[in-house]
């Protein structure tokens, strides 16, 4: 009997002899993994903690009325990345910037143009050397050696002290390089160099979703709509593998009681509650999987968006010679003019929207960026405010060292004064994990191999795991990631059980197919 007539049998069956797959999660790596499973012929419950799908892929309306990306709104990389094969179907506007960079010195002066791109091309031909050098000596390098330290060598190297001025300039580079953490959510101090290497993307541009990820979302959603049973606000407690009780499934227990009996379980919850739930697992976890998911690193990048009746940043100042604009990217350096809301110097970054895209994309809205100690200091001092007016008035007055420098700002003109605002706390989500996405960090010894632990699985228990941090290493971390993992653990199942067409089956895979062993050779593999 050829695959597909086994399938064609398959839909035929009753749905209680289809095989039974639960998936714990419904973000993009569990609805993938459902589409695929679907289109295979079995049967596929969805068990999710929020109200909604996308897990950290969602979208919130702001006052002005423009949709935003909550979560994540970049596409790392666009060579052959099925994401991007989606954003055309769904003709999602995305959008990038020129290669001007933006900088503000610690003092709050703005960076003449040419300084400011020639900073930021040293910083990201660092970054490019780290990549370099990590995937060559990884198997050398001391796990205690950070990206930091990295660049302070490198800095040095870069800047002679032969050159003019070259502490202030070794000065800024390293300032700057502290943007890195804003990639990765936490700082550059922490970050592995033995272990860089995996932070690599996709080949290709880096870009903007300027229409947001919902259409996307709706796509990769649709066939559990119309094929799963999902089950919403059912938070997970325990899983208990095949090998407790006597009938040889997979039982999951939620929140309110409920016990669903599966033939496989699929989790895609993120790292960071597998961090904090290792506990819900019986019998435990291997020891190998317990370990990878508490070596593997999980940051907490979080956003602010403030509104503003126009796009004044796009105006050339009238009080300045050069009559500069700021278009895309801006950073604001270890700023000493925020001894009060920022003692600690902590670094701003933003993307103005007022720019992006064509159409109604664009909007006078600025995106700041926030990672490490930042993040944690701003959702705390958030959670602690009773009313969505404090916590705006605390916003405004937070960034507007930052904003209120930016071109064209007039402190007296109403087109200046912010009118709303739109903060995340992943780090206050449970759901989440506390936190954003994976990343590798001073320490790791066997990262790799970590991640390889996690992807396999305990698959004798029928316990299977998906999501971003079991992702092929050119994708950790990303939307891409977590989609191609959920349909590598789908083709996973299909070969379990000998009934199915594995991912080509599935619609909108699109591009070249990771692979999924190996070190750094995996990623030249996939150019």
């Amino acid at each position: 009997m050829s695959i597909m007539d086994r399938v064609l049998q398959l839909e035929t069956l009753s749905p209680s002899r289809r095989p039974h797959i639960g998936i714990i999660g419904a973000g993009f790596a569990g609805l993938r993994c459902a589409d695929v499973l679907l289109r295979n012929g079995f049967r596929v419950t969805i068990l999710e903690g929020r109200n909604r799908l996308g897990g950290r892929v969602w979208q919130e309306r702001l006052p002005n009325g423009h949709l935003v990306d909550v979560g994540a709104n970049w596409i790392h990389g666009t060579a052959g990345n099925p994401i991007m094969d989606l954003v055309r179907e769904t003709k999602t506007q995305v959008g990038d910037w020129d290669a001007h960079s933006y900088a503000f010195d610690e003092d709050g002066q703005l960076l003449p143009k040419e300084e400011g791109e020639k900073y930021s091309t040293l910083m990201w031909d660092i970054i490019q050397d780290a990549f370099e050098y990590s995937n060559k000596y990884g198997a050398e390098i001391d796990p205690d050696r950070s990206l930091l330290d990295f660049f302070q060598k490198s800095v040095v190297d870069k800047i002679p002290a032969s050159e003019e001025g070259f502490e202030r300039k070794r000065k800024l580079l390293l300032q700057m390089a502290e943007l890195w953490g804003n990639f990765v959510g936490s700082p550059l101090s922490t970050q592995s160099l033995k272990f860089f290497w995996l932070e690599e993307c996709i080949e290709g541009e880096n870009l903007f979703c300027a229409g947001t990820y919902s259409k996307v979302l709706e796509r990769v959603a649709q066939p559990a709509i119309d094929g799963a049973d999902i089950r919403y606000q059912a938070r997970v407690v325990q899983i208990r593998g095949k090998s407790i009780g006597q009938t040889g499934t997979v039982q999951v227990q939620t929140a309110d009681g409920q016990v669903f009996e599966f033939d496989e379980v699929v989790v895609t919850c993120p790292l960071g509650w597998l961090k904090q739930n290792q506990q819900a697992f019986s019998p435990p976890l291997p020891d190998r999987l317990s370990k990878a998911i508490q070596a593997i690193g999980y940051g907490n990048l979080e956003k602010v968006y403030i509104s503003f009746p126009t796009a004044y940043w796009l105006t050339p100042s009238s009080s300045s010679s050069s009559g500069r604009t700021v278009q895309g990217f801006c950073q604001w350096l270890a700023p000493k003019y925020a001894p009060d809301t920022n003692p600690r110097r902590w670094l701003a970054e933003v993307v103005e929207l007022g720019s992006l895209g064509s159409g109604n994309n664009g909007h006078p809205t600025l995106l700041f960026y926030m990672f490490g100690d930042q993040s944690r200091h701003l959702t705390a001092t958030l959670r602690s405010l009773p009313t969505q007016k404090d916590r705006e008035a605390f916003l405004f007055d937070y960034f507007r060292p930052y904003f209120s420098r930016l071109p064209s700002y007039d402190p007296a003109s109403p087109a200046c004064q912010p009118t709303a605002a739109l903060a995340t706390d992943w780090s206050g989500d449970d759901l989440s994990g506390n936190g954003s996405y994976a990343n590798f960090q001073v320490r790791l010894r066997e990262g790799d191999k970590d991640i390889e632990a996690m992807r396999r699985g305990v698959p004798a228990e029928g316990i299977w795991l998906a999501g971003e941090h079991t992702a092929p290493f050119v994708a950790l971390g990303t939307v891409t990631g977590a989609y191609w993992s959920g349909e590598q653990v789908a083709s996973g199942l299909c070969r379990r059980f000998a009934i199915g067409a594995g991912p080509g089956a599935g619609a909108g895979t699109g591009g070249r197919k990771p692979s999924w062993e190996g070190g750094p050779e995996e990623k030249a593999a996939l150019g």
